[in-house]
């Protein structure tokens, strides 16, 4: 973390335009942008401002936003009020398609399922998310009108609006990481099912069937986890497209707003929280590990 917020401020710093000029705009008067530039602490020294901005990090002050005029705290907690059940809908919807229909390709290679599944992660793969986006927008809320074609009306209208408003968002963010897990799952289970534990247990006369969901696919589920880990910057990242196409007010969306305006305290403090959430989600990950092979729970 303490190298990822010095090669962010760094970076950020390294990007053109002044913060100031662009608030007050080309015409101010220099003595006008030297003033909001000292009000902003841009007057001071690089290194002090890295060292004030950390010092806030560690304290849970993250500043002022520039642009809102208020806590970036405050503005970053309202907005992950949107982007958290987006991704957690999207990375469900994900497993939940992804995890039935890489097995059931894995059961029976070259048959009509494997075909489905080759077919669903290449035009996953292949498709990027925002267009799938702009499709689920033409197709269910302009023309069938099921569901909104963006906004987010906030939980104070209920739950129902409220998910109903993340509905297209989630298949939009989740369908080219279910096809990347699918193609994981299904050469995870093929892999297992040659393994001679597995021919074993049918020899010892347990059915295909039974052998399949006892013995494979909980043998082959640690790959899954590892992409399913690995898939989590990918979602961050498809958010910040995604909810743009929605109009979700989203951490994504203040990302790309905050980039544009030249806000560089709720930039950098935004790009920090992404690398907290993917390291946190490693972590995770690694301890999930255990679980799901004893053979790691003895080593240290």
């Amino acid at each position: 973390m303490l190298l990822a917020s010095l090669v962010i401020f760094l970076l950020i710093e390294a990007a053109p335009g002044d913060p100031a000029e662009i608030m007050l705009g080309t015409s101010a008067q220099p003595d006008t942008l030297a003033a909001l530039r000292a009000e902003l602490g841009l007057d001071r020294p690089l290194m002090v401002r890295y060292a004030h901005w950390l010092g806030g990090v560690m304290t849970g002050d993250l500043g002022q936003s520039y642009t809102y005029g208020v806590a970036v705290t405050e503005l970053i907690a309202q907005r992950f009020t949107v982007t958290l059940p987006l991704t957690l809908m999207a990375t469900m919807l994900a497993v939940t398609v992804s995890l039935p229909l890489g097995v059931m390709a894995a059961a029976r290679p070259g048959k009509a399922g494997d075909g489905l599944a080759t077919v669903f992660s290449q035009i996953g793969i292949a498709v990027p998310n925002f267009w799938i986006g702009l499709l689920l927008i033409l197709g269910f809320a302009v023309k069938v009108r099921w569901f909104p074609p963006g906004g987010f009306p906030g939980l104070e209208a209920g739950f129902g609006a409220a998910l109903g408003a993340l509905v297209l968002p989630s298949i939009a963010l989740a369908i080219p990481q279910a096809a990347v897990l699918t193609r994981v799952t299904r050469a995870a289970v093929i892999e297992v099912t040659n393994e001679d534990f597995v021919r074993t247990a049918r020899a010892k006369g347990l059915s295909r069937r039974r052998a399949l969901w006892r013995h494979t696919v909980p043998n082959a589920l640690l790959p899954v986890v590892t992409m399913l880990g690995l898939q989590i910057p990918f979602l961050i990242s498809g958010a910040v497209l995604v909810e743009n196409v929605f109009s979700l007010p989203g951490i994504g969306t203040l990302a790309y707003q905050a980039l544009s305006q030249r806000d560089l305290i709720v930039v950098q403090n935004v790009v920090l929280l992404f690398v907290a959430i993917v390291l946190v989600v490693n972590a995770g990950t690694d301890a999930l590990y255990a679980r799901l092979d004893p053979r790691l729970r003895g080593r240290r």
